[in-house]
């Protein structure tokens, strides 16, 4: 019974109104829109629309799509599966290092910038990773220096005085050894 009481509390404490207003993350001048206006007041890309598109998929696994807008914006991207080196996994979780299928992409995008520069990139996504090309990436700067070489010194290295020894046990001294016979002490039994 105490049970029922306190989950009826609960309940009735959960659907009582909240004073609390929840905070409005749409943007202001945002109304909602039909499809094809973009619905904010003053947007230059509000009239942008699609002029061309394609979209291919083979058999193969190969595809290759495109598409162009309205302001001039293209791009276009190719794949193809191909056998590459990697590491596959058994459903235990070994693995292994064989061929496994993998997608090599080539493509190509096209735009203007707000400043008016034309850019175009053109990419390559394949075992050597993705290679991106453009006027406007940034390049590494190239540095022309000589390495520095550690400089030589001329020194004698110190070498601590020889003590005298003489080597002494079997084979060296007053004991008979040789390497075919071996005269052994005589012992007293």
């Amino acid at each position: 019974m105490k049970l029922f009481v306190i989950a009826a509390l609960l309940a009735v404490a959960a659907a009582a109104p909240s004073s609390y207003a929840t905070p409005s993350y749409a943007p202001s001048g945002y109304a909602p829109s039909s499809y094809g206006s973009s619905g904010y007041k003053d947007n230059k890309y509000g009239g942008i629309t699609i002029t061309s598109q394609s979209d291919e998929r083979n058999l193969d696994g190969s595809s290759k799509w495109s598409y162009a807008g309205s302001d001039y914006t293209t791009r276009e991207e190719s794949q193809v599966q191909k056998r590459l080196q990697g590491t596959s996994y058994d459903s235990y979780g070994k693995a292994t290092y064989e061929d496994v299928l993998g997608n090599t992409n080539r493509g190509s995008s096209y735009w203007v910038s707000p400043e008016g520069q034309k850019v175009t990139l053109t990419w390559v996504a394949d075992e050597n990773g993705f290679q991106p090309k453009g006027d406007h990436l940034p390049v590494a700067p190239v540095h022309v220096y000589e390495l520095p070489v550690a400089p030589v010194h001329e020194y004698e290295i110190p070498v601590a005085p020889a003590l005298p020894y003489s080597r002494t046990g079997l084979g060296y001294g007053g004991n008979s050894y040789s390497a075919n016979t071996y005269s052994a002490p005589s012992s007293r039994y």
